[in-house]
């Protein structure tokens, strides 16, 4: 039986805790807390601020467990916790926001040690509510951090999105993947 660890992080309202929703095989863990920092979400009644979990089946005995950090800085703490024995990072972030790259830098700097002895794949949220910056951009200002990570437009309620993001990390993670 083979278990596997997946980190999800990104900034608050990125899309962290509904990706894991989209793909998890069980009701996903949630712990949400309202807060008036969400007002400005449509949809959002609260902020993560310890974990959201779920757990996807590979097989009758295969598993990869799916966890969601929260996005404030102040609850960092849980970030060391969370990436504890984990394979990869999933990094979202909200095109709507009006710092994305600053969002994008910030955590990838944070998450940095964990990046470099494991792998990362960013996934771009809500491009259909702002397009601006294009995919294009994001692979032009993530040369500045001299990373090439797989970059995608996702929307964090699609089970098909979410999966192809997933399967992008686990890709880079063994390129042999998938080849007989």
């Amino acid at each position: 039986m083979s278990q596997y660890k997946i980190i999800f992080t990104g900034p608050s309202g990125a899309g962290k805790t509904t990706a894991i929703g989209a793909i998890s095989d069980i009701p996903p863990v949630k712990t949400d807390e309202a807060s008036v920092e969400t007002a400005g979400y449509v949809g959002k009644k609260g902020i993560t601020v310890a974990l959201d979990y779920g757990m996807m089946r590979l097989s009758s005995e295969d598993k990869v467990h799916l966890f969601g950090t929260p996005g404030q800085e102040r609850f960092d703490f849980m970030w060391e916790i969370l990436v504890q024995g984990g394979l990869g990072l999933v990094l979202l972030i909200d095109n709507t926001s009006d710092t994305p790259f600053e969002d994008m830098h910030f955590f990838l700097n944070a998450f940095k040690h964990f990046i470099h002895d494991t792998r990362v794949a960013i996934g771009v949220t809500r491009m259909d509510l702002n397009p601006s910056p294009s995919i294009e951009d994001y692979y032009a200002e993530i040369q500045k951090a001299d990373l090439r990570p797989p970059i995608f437009e996702v929307d964090a309620r699609s089970k098909e999105d979410v999966s192809l993001l997933l399967q992008a990390l686990m890709y880079s993670l063994d390129p042999g993947m998938g080849s007989d």
